[in-house]
Formats: C-alpha cells, structure tokens, sequence
C-alpha cells in the first residue's frame, strides 16, 4: 500500500540491504537516516542529489547516484578489464594506493624507495656488526643480509644480475650516496629522490617490527609438536603385534 501512494505522488523508493550502503548513500546526498516513518523530519536532515538513473554496468542493474554540487565526500571508482586476474590487480592498485594516502595523512613521513633504505640499513647493520665481538657480531651481520633480500628480488624481476645491482648499490651507499636506489626502467643505481620514488616510513617500520617478532617468536620455541597420520595402527605395529602372539 506504502508503494502504491509513492508512486501516486512521484516518490522514489530505494531499497538497501546493506547497513555499509545505507551509510555511503547517506553521506553521498547528506541526509540523515531516520528509525522511524513517524519520526519529525527537519529541513536539516535533508540531503540533495543532482541525479538518480538505473544503468546497466558490466551485464548488472546498479543506481547510479550522481551529486557534483552537494559537496559530498564519497566516489565510486568504476574498474574494467577482460580477465578476472587483471581486476584484481588493479582492485589490489587502488586499494594500496588509498591506503598510502590514507597513513600519508596519520605520519608524512617517507624514505628512498627502489631498495634504497634496505641497503642503507643493511650496511649500517654490517658496520655495526664489526664493533661487536662473540656471536653476535656473526647474527647481527646476517640480519643485515636479510635486507639484501629487496634489491635482489627488483633486480631479478628486471633481468638484471643482482650480484652486480647489490655491489653497485653498496659502492654509492659507501661513498655517501644514500638515496641511490635501482632504477626499473634503465636498470641501474640512480638517485630515487629525482625519480620521485618514495616509500612510507610507517610502512617500513611495522614491516621490520613484525618481521622481527615473527623471527623472535619462532626461536624461542622450545618444543616441537609433531602430528601423527590418522587411522590405525602403522603395518610395523602390526608386525610386531603378531610376533607377540607367536
């Protein structure tokens, strides 16, 4: 009956399932979602839209809310491609870079990217391993070798020898070159500050912190929990089962 009357008086009528889509289409046209239909509607709690349209997008029915002019702070962003695979790398694309911006806004803090932070702190690491004496200076060095890891992966990935990328890099390092950082398109070992290439300090820093703990929490295991294969007993048992019996 409710829908027979907004359609007499030209009401349009959405139905949303959805309590994360209720919440998006609220802040879309600014409106203020209401409990109650006996509820006092105030001219406040209204919301403004430029345009409602049905489209069919992808073979699927969707609503297509339009509001350039109302100021709202949400955008859809409409992703096409011929395989599955394809969109979910650009899905994972998008989401990585909102997510950057997003811990851009908490800490604007950055680093060289291109592996240029992870050879830096790989040869402090080595540097400091020299003033130590004992064990540790052989763990200390092979936790800096850990970081080694970064510029061999991007090198490998280019087709590039990444004994010869790690040495260079190591070289400029040295000579107090720390922004140099391997250059994807060409190659080689190039200062990332004139490519633009940045990495959060954030991103880096949690990276290191879990990675250490992960490493921390399986050397101080000290028991091993072995699983034994379902079923019955093994045909050795068995064999020895009957010359018992014998």
């Amino acid at each position: 009956m409710a829908l027979h009357f907004c359609e007499r008086y030209k009401i349009m009528v959405l139905k949303i399932g959805s309590k994360f889509e209720l919440r998006r289409f609220c802040r879309t046209t600014g409106i203020v979602a209401l409990l109650k239909l006996g509820s006092v509607v105030n001219p406040d709690d209204l919301g403004y839209v430029d345009s409602i349209s049905v489209e069919e997008i992808g073979g699927a029915r969707v609503t297509v809310v339009r509001n350039e002019q109302g100021r709202n702070s949400v955008t859809t962003v409409l992703l096409q491609a011929s395989t599955d695979s394809i969109l979910n790398d650009l899905e994972r694309a998008v989401d990585d870079g909102v997510n950057t911006y997003k811990a851009l806004c908490r800490d604007s803090r950055i680093v060289p990217g291109a592996a240029a932070t992870e050879i830096e702190l790989a040869r402090k690491l080595k540097e400091f391993s020299f003033k130590e004496t004992g064990l540790d200076q052989y763990t200390i060095a092979k936790f800096g070798e850990c970081f080694e890891m970064i510029p061999k992966t991007l090198a490998e990935n280019i087709g590039h020898n990444a004994t010869e990328i790690i040495a260079s890099l190591y070289v400029e390092h040295s000579s107090g070159n720390v922004r140099v950082g391997i250059d994807l398109e060409e190659g080689a070992c190039k200062d990332v500050s004139s490519l633009n290439i940045w990495d959060l300090f954030v991103t880096k820093f949690h990276a290191l912190k879990y990675a250490a703990d992960a490493v921390c929490t399986v050397l101080r295991v000290d028991q091993i929990i072995m699983s034994k294969p379902a079923g019955g007993p093994s045909r050795r048992d068995q064999h020895a089962g009957m010359d018992n019996e014998d």
